[in-house]
């Protein structure tokens, strides 16, 4: 089954919405059976997610996240409360997508299978659907307006940052890459915006504006108070809401706090649309949240060695990354880097 679902990576990368609209339909739409958290942004959206649906579980909700790529198991996008999808769960679910995509083929109601992102993107739907998820929270693949994930009618979302990344598909300028990611925005959504360079957060009040939604700046009346030691955030956030910590940040790195704060404003935003996750439960989450492969520490059993393993994935994130180890790590360990050739390695 695994097999079947990866050969539809042939068909690469195609944005729209066309198909997996038509496949979500004769699935009998399992994105409406959940309440949804949408997350998109540059850098951050994963920690994002990772963050919320953490706090959403540390609550007792069913709770449920998608995310891309994963690292060792296909299962790792697909969470339910603590644990990746069983692997029985995840073929029966995979079969029954692949197999209503195929007839939809056959009949020409679709033009093409459904890239290997769609049809994941409508497995994890049908698998939170059969698991009675209450909320999930998802992460976008790539931009927003064409994302696969976009059929989604969230309550809340957050854009999380706006940098320069998958320049082919999103565009040059920050503007440009904004339009699209402020696509996940709809009418009656409250969505929570991270710092944005001055030109983006123009494309996202005006997208605002012109659906119907409330946008929220996480720092615009929060109050922030971050110290660090040994590598290790403390955090202490005061909102109109409520008051978070001081508190030991799991995440490791100062971007951490920003994502931290959005994720904070975002349990609050989805509060008021009636899924109250409360302080004892965000401040759990901030604690305790693992993100595999984002500044994660591997320490050998008997203490003698340490690995820091990150995936910087683009400019922002290589320059997260350059600041946290000239901080804690002013000796210049040694670097082992690995990049594929559509990254700007020669951005400073």
């Amino acid at each position: 089954m695994l097999d079947r679902l990866l050969a539809l990576e042939f068909f690469g990368i195609k944005l729209g919405l066309e198909n997996i609209t038509r496949l979500c339909d004769a699935l009998g739409n399992p994105e409406r059976s959940f309440t949804a958290v949408h997350v998109a942004g540059t850098n951050g959206k994963g920690s994002v997610t990772a963050l919320v649906h953490q706090a959403l579980v540390c609550a007792g909700f069913r709770a449920a996240r998608y995310t891309s790529p994963h690292l060792n198991d296909i299962r790792e996008r697909f969470v339910i409360g603590t644990e990746p999808v069983a692997v029985e769960a995840f073929e029966d679910a995979c079969a029954h997508v692949l197999d209503t995509a195929d007839r939809l083929v056959a009949r020409g109601a679709l033009h093409a299978p459904p890239t290997f992102f769609e049809a994941t993107t409508a497995i994890a739907f049908e698998l939170f659907r059969r698991a009675g998820v209450e909320v999930a929270v998802i992460e976008v693949g790539l931009g927003g307006r064409f994302d696969a994930t976009n059929v989604l009618l969230p309550v809340v979302g957050a854009i999380t940052s706006i940098g320069f990344d998958h320049e082919k598909y999103l565009g040059h300028t920050l503007e440009a890459i904004a339009f699209e990611k402020a696509g996940i925005i709809k009418g009656g959504m409250t969505v929570v915006t991270g710092a944005l360079p001055e030109d983006a957060a123009r494309v996202m009040r005006q997208a605002a504006r012109d659906r119907g939604a409330t946008l929220l700046p996480a720092e615009g009346d929060a109050l922030v108070e971050a110290t660090a030691d040994a590598g290790v955030t403390h955090l202490h956030v005061r909102t109109p809401a409520a008051e978070y910590g001081p508190v030991a940040l799991s995440l490791r790195g100062d971007h951490q706090v920003g994502n931290a704060l959005i994720a904070i404003r975002l349990l609050e935003a989805l509060a008021e649309h009636g899924v109250a996750v409360g302080r004892p439960a965000i401040e759990e989450a901030l604690a305790v949240t693992r993100w595999p492969a984002r500044l994660e520490m591997i320490r050998w059993p008997d203490g003698s060695r340490a690995l820091l393993v990150d995936a910087a994935h683009n400019v922002e994130g290589a320059r997260a990354l350059a600041r946290y180890l000239a901080r804690w790590y002013p000796e210049r360990p040694p670097l082992v880097l690995g990049l594929m050739r559509d990254k700007d390695v020669d951005a400073e």
